[in-house]
């Protein structure tokens, strides 16, 4: 990996187990209420090249809490409409006094792009195919505020694991906590290349196997135009893999039900399955606050 600035969030690849305990660790010091101006004068830019609701208001909610100063660019409405290169527009933006940089755009491997070529922290908030780590981080700590670990714990992810960066991010940073998991979908969304993602690995091509006494499952997003695009019947989906109350109960009883949203009811998962009394979808959108409040934290470096 290519020298970048000391704090940057790339990915969980290059995170060690003991880094991310202490990421969790700190964000549930963070997990309060009250303001804590850790990073006050702080400047913290937003560059979203894509569509965001959960996680871009997570981050401005994260970053106004610590203190710090935050402003929002969209490629629409401004220089990157009119043609500007991604490595301008950084360029630019660390010349107004950016401290730091949190990035979703649709290529994978733009956030270490762009670290390569600044001397201040850049956060990937999703990066095409690739990755999304702050929302496995997230989901670890939601996991953590219901199961005493996460080692030895059984997670099935169902769903469209090939087009999915929450996959990826999250069946890394499971398997470095030694979690065991299992993933289920269509074959055209789930190739066998998938194993590769992380050794031990489980591949089910039922969804009832796949949770069957799983601790934890978790949905992933399924695009209706994806599936037309892989040939994949959008009844036969419903039929074959949606999360539904019956498949739920295969499940241990203290299990909870998981999802990065947002949520196609009645694609995905049933109505009943996402409010039922194991769902934990809104905690997870909760969590992101505090888990976001540790990872801006300690890319800049405030004190405790």
């Amino acid at each position: 990996m290519e020298k970048v600035a000391r704090g940057s969030l790339l990915g969980i690849e290059h995170l060690e187990a003991a880094e991310i305990a202490g990421i969790l660790k700190l964000a549930r010091q963070m997990d309060t209420r009250k303001p804590r101006p850790l990073l006050r004068g702080k400047r913290i830019l937003l560059l979203f090249y894509e569509a965001s609701t959960r996680t871009r208001s997570s981050f401005e909610i994260a970053a106004q809490s610590l203190g710090a100063a935050t402003t929002l660019v969209l490629s629409s409405g401004s220089s990157i409409e009119k043609g500007e290169s991604l490595l301008d527009t950084v360029y630019t933006l660390r010349a107004v006094g950016a401290d730091l940089i949190v990035i979703r755009h649709p290529n994978a491997g733009a956030p270490q792009f762009i670290a390569t070529h600044l001397d201040i922290p850049v956060i990937n908030a999703g990066d095409g195919m690739h990755e999304h780590p702050t929302q496995a981080l997230l989901d670890a700590y939601t996991i953590l505020r219901h199961k005493k670990t996460i080692t030895g714990l059984n997670v099935a992810i169902v769903g469209d694991i090939y087009h999915s960066r929450v996959a990826r991010s999250a069946v890394q940073l499971l398997s470095k906590l030694r979690a065991k998991i299992t993933l289920c979908g269509p074959p055209e969304f789930l190739p066998e290349v998938a194993t590769t993602l992380a050794p031990g690995l489980q591949i089910s091509r039922t969804v009832e196997d796949a949770i069957r006494g799983a601790d934890v499952v978790m949905v992933l997003r399924v695009q209706k135009e994806r599936l037309a695009g892989m040939n994949v019947s959008l009844d036969d989906y419903i039929t074959r893999y949606q999360v539904t109350l019956p498949r739920l109960r295969l499940a241990k009883k203290d299990a909870i039900i998981m999802h990065p949203g947002p949520i196609i009811r009645g694609l995905e998962l049933t109505w009943e399955v996402a409010d039922c009394r194991q769902s934990v979808i809104v905690e997870e959108v909760r969590n992101g606050v505090p888990v976001r409040m540790a990872v801006l934290t300690r890319a800049l470096g405030g004190r405790r």
